[in-house]
């Protein structure tokens, strides 16, 4: 679908729900944006599909060494590399596994760098810098579908054999074209008009929130619904990983946390002491496991 003419795209239409934004009350104005919000969850929802696709894709991928990468330009990009950013503390992923990169490198998170996202050539250049290869996967996200930045990433993985998502507010967009597949949440016209930081923002994010969280939990990063993988580094992940052993194993609160030193990590803990071993035998149990934590009490009944 081409797409030079910016006026044509849905995220760039006149929203006719909100053309008196500016006679609205806050109460009027905030129902508006609810109401706004409720849109991009809805067209969320219609995609699930191919969410639930890419999530089994990019999880198998990730499990035989292949690493994730979000690209985008402005919105775009900063929310690609807050989702990436959180993988490491909640997952304990390293931190080259799950990559955001940005039109215009890391200074574009805090302010607007122009003309970066139109450099298509730049999309491929970032990839080739941090040694993308077949095994990886490429993320493109863009609202419109059509930066050339993005575009460009999206192009250079497919041409090596890595898998290639596209995600945008906008059907049968370029970017819908060029990548393997097409996750494309339609937000339509914003409430201020071509602010796509908005619907499409809230879209992009929920995606995102999808697929990072949804391959953490295929990779046995998450047992039932408890960060298992967390990495206790401050005083609150500390608190949450001995409430977490303590309601796996039922221990008391101070013994959980003890049990916690003694250990190393919330897994290894919780193996110890529903299975009654050691620590070196919890890790191998675990490492046979590929860190699956269930797989690996199951496989070995309590004693």
């Amino acid at each position: 679908m081409l797409m030079d003419d910016l006026s044509q795209l849905p995220t760039e239409s006149r929203n006719p729900a909100t053309e008196n934004l500016d006679r609205l009350t806050p109460l009027e104005f905030a129902r508006a944006m609810h109401q706004a919000d409720a849109e991009a969850v809805v067209a969320v929802e219609r995609e699930l599909p191919r969410i639930a696709e890419a999530i089994e894709a990019i999880a198998t991928r990730l499990e035989h060494g292949g690493h994730l990468f979000y690209l985008g330009a402005g919105t775009s990009g900063r929310l690609g590399v807050l989702d990436a950013s959180e993988c490491p503390p909640t997952y304990n992923t390293p931190p080259e596994m799950v990559q955001g990169l940005i039109a215009g490198g890391d200074v574009a998170l805090r302010r607007s760098v122009e003309r970066a996202e139109d450099d298509e050539a730049q999309g491929r250049r970032d990839l080739e810098q941090h040694g993308l290869s077949s095994k990886d996967v490429v993320v493109g996200i863009a609202a419109s579908g059509r930066t050339p930045y993005v575009l460009g990433a999206v192009r250079y993985g497919r041409e090596l054999g890595a898998l290639t998502i596209g995600l945008s507010c906008v059907p049968e967009s370029l970017l819908a074209e060029a990548a393997e597949l097409a996750i494309t949440p339609a937000t339509g016209p914003e409430v201020v008009t071509g602010s796509t930081r908005m619907k499409a923002g809230t879209a992009t994010k929920l995606v995102l929130n999808m697929l990072s969280t949804g391959t953490m939990v295929r990779l046995g990063y998450v047992f039932g619904n408890l960060m298992v993988n967390v990495r206790p580094t401050n005083t609150k992940l500390r608190d949450r990983a001995g409430r977490i052993i303590a309601m796996v194993t039922g221990l008391a609160y101070e013994d959980a946390v003890a049990l916690l030193e003694r250990a190393g990590s919330v897994k290894t803990a919780i193996v110890m002491e529903k299975l009654g071993v050691s620590r070196e035998e919890a890790e191998e149990r675990l490492k046979v496991a590929r860190g699956r934590m269930r797989l690996a009490l199951e496989a070995h009944p309590a004693r």
